[in-house]
């Protein structure tokens, strides 16, 4: 039976429930602000110790939001102007240092890449796929990729740590193929997946791009780029996976074929909402007008995670299932999916 991973929750999301933090546009950093001081450190260690203590596998790394703008734009007292280049790789290692402490020695780190409009436009663009001018082709945004990816993560001497790059919330099929090819020009072993996000009402990427242009590319060869090790969906309604899973299957297939020794891992971790999305004006998750809480859905959030995974692994495919949760994903969800993961392997499920 294919093998299942439980991944971690939403870090940013979780030191806001849990710890108080407040973060707004005076912390462009988001989670990764905390790495600037040695007592927010310590939350940080804090927070991922609660996921792996609620039966997280893998605990994802304070990057999501790392960059050289995001640094550059970030104030505090001891750094009035922005925090220079130079300094930044020491606040990564601090970050991957962090997440291997709480993982200790059973479990794996993956090191959390936002997209570009993640880290440095205010507007939220990993919901919208808006990016300026400046970032309309593949070529352009793979060289900002491949610039923060060498200069600031892989210069670090403990990313031997990492066992995966995880390329999050990618809202543009170029981006997707951007990543590829800065893969391919590293060359530097690692495991790495791409996930995506649906925030809208239908099955599409925020910039149009339908399933079969995701999974194409993503996958297709043609593309002359790095194929990744995994793939998948994160940072969208739970309700929605079991049709987008089918639907990456059915693209998949045709892609690479029936044999599933050719197919990629799956990584699946979605909002832990009850049907609320994030409003980029507002900055505040808000039920779209009309709709109910709970997905519209009379199962549980980990409930209805557990149902696709059952189905998934039945039609037995993916090399290898991850699965967890994304923004307001707390280490009590996490534990609830392990709970019912753990009884669906002892009632027969693998």
């Amino acid at each position: 039976m294919t093998p299942i991973k439980i991944l971690d929750g939403g870090l940013g999301t979780t030191l806001e429930t849990h710890y108080s933090y407040k973060f707004s546009s005076s912390t462009p950093l988001w989670s990764s602000h905390l790495l600037l001081t040695h007592p927010d450190r310590q939350t940080i260690l804090a927070c991922h110790k609660e996921f792996v203590s609620s039966g997280a596998q893998v605990v994802s790394t304070a990057t999501y939001q790392v960059s050289f703008e995001g640094f550059a734009a970030t104030k505090t007292e001891e750094w009035p102007h922005g925090v220079p280049p130079e300094y930044i790789p020491q606040f990564i290692t601090s970050a991957i240092n962090l997440a291997s402490s709480a993982a200790g020695t059973t479990n794996e780190i993956s090191l959390a890449l936002g997209p570009l409009g993640a880290t440095i436009l205010p507007n939220s663009a990993e919901y919208t796929g808006s990016y300026p001018p400046q970032y309309s082709s593949v070529d352009q945004i793979q060289e900002w990729h491949y610039k923060r990816l060498v200069q600031l993560f892989l210069s670090c001497t403990e990313i031997e740590k990492v066992s995966y790059l995880a390329f999050e919330t990618i809202p543009r099929l170029d981006e997707i193929i951007a990543i590829r090819k800065v893969m391919q020009r590293i060359d530097g072993g690692k495991r790495f997946w791409i996930t995506v996000n649906f925030p809208g009402k239908g099955y599409r990427l925020p910039d149009g791009s339908g399933v079969k242009e995701i999974v194409e590319g993503m996958l297709d060869e043609e593309k002359g780029a790095e194929i990744p090790w995994g793939i998948g969906i994160n940072c969208t309604k739970v309700s929605k996976l079991s049709v987008l899973v089918k639907m990456f299957e059915q693209e998949v297939r045709k892609v690479v074929g029936d044999d599933a020794g050719e197919w990629p891992s799956l990584v699946l971790y979605p909002d832990g909402t009850k049907g609320e999305v994030y409003n980029v004006q507002t900055k505040e998750w808000e039920l779209p007008d009309g709709e109910k809480g709970d997905n519209g859905n009379k199962l549980s959030w980990e409930d209805q995670i557990v149902e696709v995974v059952r189905e998934t692994r039945e039609r037995g495919r993916w090399r290898e299932i991850l699965v967890g949760g994304c923004c307001r994903c707390l280490p009590e969800d996490i534990g609830r999916l392990r709970g019912l993961l753990l009884g669906y392997n002892e009632k027969g499920g693998g």
